[in-house]
C-alpha cells in the first residue's frame, strides 16, 4: 500500500488546536482540502514529519509537545517598538502586524501591549511553547505521472 514519503504531493484535511482546548487555531475540515507537496513550505517541517508513513484515507490525531511542533516560546522574539514603526493608524491588542525585512522576508507578529509611544510585538508562532493537537486526514497521494494524450 502506498504511504506518505518525502516530496509527495498530497491532498489532505488538517486541524491545529491547543491541547485540550477543542478550539481550532486553523482547520480545513469545514472547507476545501489542502493540496501541497511535502517540503514546499505550506506546512511547518515539524508538522510534515508526522505525515510520513500515513496511508490514504487514514485520519490521525497527534499530541505534540512544543519541541515536536512550533518550539519553545522565545522571549527574545518579543520586541518593544516605537509606534511610528507600525503601518497601523490605531493599533489594537491582539492585532497581527507584518514587517518586511531586508531581502523581502515577511515577519508577522501579534501586538501584546500598547503604551503611549511604544507597542510590544510577539513574533513567536501563536502555538510556540504550547502542547498541541495536530489532526490530519490523508485524502490522496497524487504522485502519478501525467498521462500523455493518445493520438488516434
Amino acid at each position: 500500500m502506498t504511504h506518505v514519503q518525502a516530496n509527495d504531493k498530497l491532498t489532505l484535511h488538517f486541524a491545529l488546536r491547543e491541547y485540550g482546548s477543542g478550539n481550532n487555531i486553523d482547520s480545513s475540515f469545514n472547507d476545501s482540502p489542502l493540496s501541497l507537496t511535502l517540503g514546499d513550505g505550506t506546512l511547518e517541517p515539524a508538522l510534515e514529519y508526522w505525515l510520513l508513513g500515513l496511508v490514504p484515507h487514514s485520519r490521525e490525531v497527534f499530541i505534540l509537545e512544543p519541541a515536536q511542533a512550533f518550539g519553545a516560546h522565545d522571549p527574545l522574539a518579543v520586541v518593544e517598538l516605537p509606534r511610528h514603526r507600525l503601518n497601523v493608524q490605531a493599533p489594537e491588542l491582539g492585532q497581527l502586524v507584518e514587517f518586511t525585512l531586508e531581502g523581502g522576508v515577511q515577519l508577522t507578529g501579534i501586538i501584546i501591549r500598547i503604551e503611549a509611544d511604544t507597542v510590544t510585538v510577539d513574533f513567536n508562532h501563536i502555538l510556540a511553547g504550547k502542547k498541541i493537537e495536530f489532526e490530519v486526514e490523508i485524502l490522496n497521494i497524487n504522485n502519478e505521472p501525467p498521462i500523455a494524450p493518445r493520438i488516434l
